[in-house]
Parts: C-alpha cells; structure tokens; sequence
C-alpha cells in the first residue's frame, strides 16, 4: 500500500493487485481532503533556473497556489528561454512540491516578463482585499502579517529590487517586509517569509 492523491482532486490509499512487465494496477480509494492551500499569493522575481527548480518544489509544498514569476532590472535575459519555464518543467517541479506535502491541488504559475505592466495593469487587483507586501533588507520593524489573511508577497532578484521597482511596487499598495538587514538568496529567504504567513 501506498499514499495516493488524484491531482486537484481527493487523498487517500493505493493498494497493488497487479505488477508485471506490462502493467501496474491498483486498488485506489480517495477519501480525504488535501491540506488547506496558502492563501497568499507568491510574486517572485525569476531567479536562476536551477534556483528556479528547487523553490518551485518549495514553495508548493509550502501551500502556495498562485505564484507570478516576474521580471527585474536585475534578472538576467537569457532566464526567460530557460528550458525550466516550460509548461512540463514548471509541472514536473510542481508535482514534486505536491508529493511531498500529501497535496493534490495544482498551483497556478503565471509568467510575467513585463515589470510595469504587470504593476500597473494586473497587481491592483491581485492586492484588493489582501494584505500585500515587498520584502526587502532592513533593519527596522515592518508590519506583521496575520496568519490565514489573504496575503500577497513580492520577493525580488539576490541582489535586491531596484529603487524604481520598489516604487512601483509601494505604489501598487505593498508594504515593506524585512527579516532583518543581512540580503538573503531566494532559497533561504522564501521558507523563512512563508512561515510568517501560516
């Protein structure tokens, strides 16, 4: 027997009846619900493929159901014809993030490769009726976010959003997030701000 779960849909057991050369087959029943989704929305300046990868397995594991990979000053060009953006690389990463938490509920992955657009025409209505934040180094307290709230985080590139990009982002209605003054690599920063919001 083993853990089992139809994707988007119920959670249960697997039982093998059969294995050969030919074919598996199983005994499933699906009873139980998955965990309960994040209700935050993850906008992340794309990173490194590779980084790309592992924070995808990551931050769906972590419950996240809607994440917006954006561009920034600071991301390189030749990110954006990576082989990790394509729609069975970006599916794969998300299965595994799945499989590890016992979920079943697929997120959403949107690409965004156009920082003003997506700030001016788009964010408004992800931020309305959310508490919204950019994380960003400093060394002063920032607001709180409360656990279960529909949230919003905007994490940027390694080496920081740039001082237009944050504008736009504070002008959108995020607030500033900190986990102190030390700039932190995505992987790092990621788990230790999504803690914050569950």
């Amino acid at each position: 027997e083993l853990r089992v779960g139809r994707i988007d849909g119920a959670t249960g057991r697997g039982r093998i009846v059969r294995l050969d050369e030919e074919a598996l087959e199983m005994e499933i029943s699906l009873e139980a619900d998955p965990p309960p989704p994040l209700a935050l929305t993850l906008v992340l300046a794309l990173p490194r493929p590779p980084v790309l990868r592992r924070t995808l397995i990551s931050v769906t594991s972590m419950g996240v159901k809607r994440i917006v990979l954006l561009n920034a000053r600071a991301v390189e060009k030749s990110f954006w014809q990576s082989r990790a953006l394509d729609e069975d690389a970006i599916f794969e990463q998300c299965v595994l993030g799945l499989e590890q938490a016992r979920d079943t509920r697929m997120p959403e992955v949107l690409l965004r490769n156009r920082f003003r657009p997506f700030v001016e025409d788009e964010l408004p209505a992800m931020v309305a009726g959310a508490k919204a934040f950019v994380a960003e180094p400093s060394a002063k307290a920032d607001p709180a976010p409360g656990p279960g709230e529909a949230a919003l985080l905007a994490v940027g590139p390694e080496s920081g959003w740039s001082d237009h990009e944050l504008l736009g982002l504070e002008n959108a209605g995020l607030d500033r997030i900190s986990l102190g003054a030390r700039p932190l690599r995505v992987e790092t920063a990621l788990p230790a701000l999504l803690a914050r919001f569950l």
